[in-house]
């Protein structure tokens, strides 16, 4: 594709070139020719249907992961978080060495260590970024999934954005078979503290492991509020809120 460029911008279709506007801008790319009929049947384009199968593979499982985790997820997710997370589970497909090519998968590929490689750290909102937030380190339970962040000085430890008074914290622990389809997610009460030099270990424990568990999810929300008049008001609809998977197994 091209980017359009020059003062008018088009948008339609002119001598087979399709001009159209995205979130990267204002874009221009040839129409293509080929018949659907023929991409499906031609043995010319044998991998282009390959290509297609698995891509819509992992696509689907990029939607289980972000259905299972979207109540955590509904506020502290950018725009692009949906193609990072196929991007992912791509690769993640690519590691799976028992199908034949057009119908690897993803439950096959997660097995590899270099696959859940591919998910941990994963951040769902890139406007904020978990490691640029949060300066203190946290440690992890795999067999509950609780999360304690020791000594937390939110007004050093924390990097919040202007106009926030308060910060709340909240674990997750989701559990997804992309073989199955089944995911399960249990999350901790949240942990709301003022934004202040008050030193407090914050401890966050989900409520149960989850009913799956064949590839388990560890999550770290960070939220900020703004309290006016005695209540707490979500800073700017949720955009500075982090959300990390930051332990996957």
């Amino acid at each position: 594709m091209a980017r359009q460029s020059g003062l008018i911008k088009l948008k339609g279709t002119l001598d087979n070139v399709n001009f159209y506007k995205t979130k990267d801008g204002n874009l221009a790319r040839m129409k293509t020719s080929v018949d659907a009929k023929r991409i499906a049947n031609d043995p010319a384009f044998e991998r282009t249907r390959e290509n297609g199968a698995e891509f819509g593979s992992s696509a689907a499982s990029g939607k289980l992961l972000r259905d299972a985790v979207r109540p955590m997820s509904m506020n502290a997710s950018d725009g692009r978080v949906t193609a990072r997370i196929t991007k992912a589970m791509t690769q993640i497909k690519n590691l799976d060495t028992v199908n034949d090519r057009g119908k690897r998968v993803v439950a096959l590929g997660i097995q590899d260590p270099e696959g859940i490689a591919k998910l941990k750290g994963l951040d769902f909102n890139k406007e904020a970024l978990m490691g640029s937030i949060l300066y203190k380190p946290y440690t992890v339970d795999p067999a509950t999934g609780q999360i304690v962040i020791t000594d937390l000085v939110p007004q050093m430890d924390v990097a919040w954005p202007q106009g926030a008074t308060h910060i709340q914290l909240t674990a997750g622990f989701a559990g997804v078979d992309f073989e199955t389809g089944e995911k399960d997610l249990q999350i901790s009460d949240p942990v709301n503290l003022p934004i202040d030099p008050t030193q407090t270990t914050v401890t966050l424990t989900p409520a149960a492991a989850p009913a799956v568990l064949t590839t388990k999810f560890y999550l770290l929300k960070i939220e900020f509020f703004q309290e006016v008049n005695g209540s707490q008001y979500t800073l700017k609809n949720g955009l500075y809120n982090a959300l990390r998977i930051v332990e996957v197994q």
